[in-house]
Order: structure tokens, then sequence, then C-alpha cells
């Protein structure tokens, strides 16, 4: 029997897990701090290539190393970022311009407000098709389409 099997833990076909963290990867972070370097190789002897600077940037994870965390944004920009950087409070970058926010998943419900792209929301769960995200004192459901940062695996 497999380990991962006994503890309930076993991967999906064709899922690769961390090597660190035994999550899947890739997957969805945030960005725990204001500002965070990324640096070219997993330690703090490599270069820093690029310096995020926002909280709550959603970030995909591709691959771990002890502490660190391979990541990249929605534009490909990426590097290796120390893990106390990062949070698993889920958040994902609006992708169309003045994106409709809606009082149920449904594209008949009643808009509730309007996103500007690029605007970083929160999520609080999704479904296949549609996620429950807030901003401010915004809340309503947006279309997975219209999100960078949420995928079907974070299904409820």
């Amino acid at each position: 029997m497999l380990l991962g099997a006994v503890l309930g833990a076993a991967p999906a076909l064709g899922e690769t897990l961390g090597s660190e963290t035994q999550r899947p990867l890739p997957r969805f972070v945030s960005m725990k701090a204001g500002e965070a370097n990324v640096r070219r190789g997993p330690s703090l002897t490599h270069r820093v290539d690029w310096v995020f600077r926002h909280r709550g940037l959603p970030l995909m994870v591709t691959a771990e190393y002890g502490h660190w965390r391979r990541v990249r944004d929605r534009d490909g920009i990426g590097g290796w970022m120390h893990y106390a950087m990062l949070s698993g409070a889920r958040t994902a970058v609006v992708v169309s311009d003045m994106t409709e926010l809606r009082r149920q998943p449904d594209p008949q419900a009643p808009v509730v407000a309007r996103a500007e792209r690029d605007a970083v929301v929160r999520i609080t769960r999704c479904s296949a098709q549609w996620c429950r995200v807030s901003a401010g004192s915004h809340r309503g459901w947006v279309g997975v389409s219209d999100l960078w940062g949420a995928t079907t695996p974070e299904i409820d």
C-alpha cells in the first residue's frame, strides 16, 4: 500500500507534489509581505532579479527547495522567494476591465460592483465556473475566466 494513500494524500493522476510541503504543484499562494525579493536561485547568495511590491499579490508556486519556493506572477515574471514571504490566503488578479461582481453565481444575477483590470481580490471560495471574491467592502461572484489565480483544484 502507498503511504500517500494511507494518509489520504495520494496525488491525482498526473499531479506533482512539492518535495518540501507535499502540496500540489503548481498551486497558488499570495504575498504576505508588502515587499519581497525574488532571487535567481534558492538562497540568499543568489542575486535579486525582481522585487515584488504588493501585499496580497497572487503567485503560482512551481517548485520547492528547502525554505524556498519558485514563484511566478501572471506575466510569467518570477524566481525564488523565501517561504516566509508567502501566505496561503487565496487572492486573484482581475484580468478583464470592469469585471462585474454579481450577487449570486449566475450570469443573470444583479451586478453589485465592478472591478478594474489588475485589481487584486481575495477569494473566499470557488466552484468550477465562479469564485466568491471580496475587495474592500465589496463582495460578489466573478467568473473564473475573469481571474488569474483561481483554478479548479481549489473547488469547494
